[in-house]
């Protein structure tokens, strides 16, 4: 009799330990080849000179290709454009469950070297997601400028 107490208050305790479903959901959802079409700041007019991912202007970031493995959490992107560092970046990247009132999930991504070691000790970005479907994402970042908040959205199309 103990020892199946034992068995069954592991398995709860392993079931309740794992994903929700909406989060498994989402992964799945992330997973595969993205192109980012568009850099926009919404409610803000003006020319801005914006580097994201402390990696390359938001220039070289449009038309970027995306690839998300949903199994280990890990990317790549590759920047382009004529005045950009070329080459593929990697990234590692998971979903931040405990943040959903508004049913939707922040997002954590951090600069990694080829073998997934990070680049950058503990640090990495926080960006919400905004709409995700199985052909479209939104993401956004709001950062301060100039003391006020300044609101960063990334559109992507799955390919």
């Amino acid at each position: 009799m103990r020892k199946l107490l034992f068995m069954l208050a592991t398995i709860v305790l392993i079931v309740s330990c794992g994903p929700s479903k909406v989060a498994t959901e989402t992964r799945k959802t992330f997973k595969g080849d993205w192109i980012l079409n568009d850099v926009t700041y919404p409610n803000n007019t003006g020319i801005y000179n914006v580097t994201l991912f402390n990696d390359a202007s938001t220039s070289c970031f449009k038309g970027s290709m995306w690839s998300f493995v949903s199994n280990n959490n890990t990317g790549t992107y590759a920047a382009q454009g004529t005045d950009c560092t070329a080459g593929e970046r990697y990234f590692r990247w998971s979903i931040d469950e405990e943040n959903t009132p508004d049913g939707m999930f922040d997002f954590l991504l951090k600069p990694t070297d080829s073998r997934y070691k990070s680049t950058t000790g503990d640090q990495g970005f926080r960006l919400n997601l905004v709409s995700l479907t199985e052909t479209s994402m939104v993401w956004q970042q709001t950062v301060t400028l100039e003391g006020k908040p300044f609101v960063i959205r990334m559109n992507f199309t799955k390919l």
